[in-house]
């Protein structure tokens, strides 16, 4: 058998794409969930960090060097074996979002929180002086200002959290890459695994490319 027969067999890849399709599925449907939510809770998470009182303040500290911390890999793991010991079961689906999302708000809000540090503090001041409520401050003045100045590396956290969903395939999640896995095995032949490196790299390098445009953009804009 040479090399294309190998790891580039046509007929074994058609036989075993709808798989692979279907992986693709679960595998963009994971990546929106996890940056959806982890957007939203790491912006949650910042503004608790910046503007809560003290011990909410130091909590929001505790979750973020945590979760930045730990391999997403264990996280994995533990969320889904160990919490059914505590009587909370998740599927595989959902395990696998609340460890990526746990992982990817973390990283969320330090890169808000180094968006909003680059606003001057005069407009909070001046907002602060005509009376804007503060959560009209944050919604209005605040926030549109710090995403701009975050969203180049936001969008790069989205790219490695994107590339981080193969892990779920641990948990039995039926991903692009447990799919893959699984068509090898079912076939007794790599080529799967190789298409499915193509799959990925198809949706993930135009990420790279878009990253690389808005942070040309955001130099330009600076100077």
């Amino acid at each position: 058998m040479d090399f294309i027969d190998t790891f580039f067999n046509w007929p074994v890849i058609v036989r075993t794409w709808p798989l692979l399709m279907a992986g693709v599925g679960n595998t963009l449907l994971l990546s929106l969930t996890t940056i959806i939510g982890g957007g939203i809770g790491g912006v949650a998470v910042c503004l608790m960090r910046l503007y809560a009182p003290r011990p909410m303040n130091w909590l929001a500290i505790a979750f973020i060097d945590l979760f930045r911390a730990i391999p997403i890999l264990v996280l994995l793991i533990l969320v889904y074996y160990a919490l059914p010991f505590m009587g909370i079961r998740l599927d595989s689906f959902s395990s696998a979002a609340l460890a990526l999302g746990l992982v990817f708000s973390a990283f969320t809000a330090e890169v808000v929180r180094a968006g909003i540090l680059a606003i001057p503090a005069g407009q909070l001041e001046a907002a602060k002086s005509i009376g804007l409520p503060f959560w009209v401050t944050m919604r209005r003045v605040v926030l549109p200002q710090a995403l701009r100045v975050a969203l180049p590396p936001h969008t790069s956290n989205c790219v490695a959290i994107a590339k981080d969903t193969s892990l779920a395939s641990v948990v039995a999640m039926p991903d692009l890459l447990k799919q893959a896995t699984d068509a090898q095995a079912l076939v007794a032949n790599p080529s799967p695994l190789i298409a499915a490196a193509l799959l990925y790299l198809c949706f993930l390098l135009p990420a790279v490319r878009l990253v690389a445009l808005l942070e040309e953009k955001f130099k330009q804009e600076r100077r």
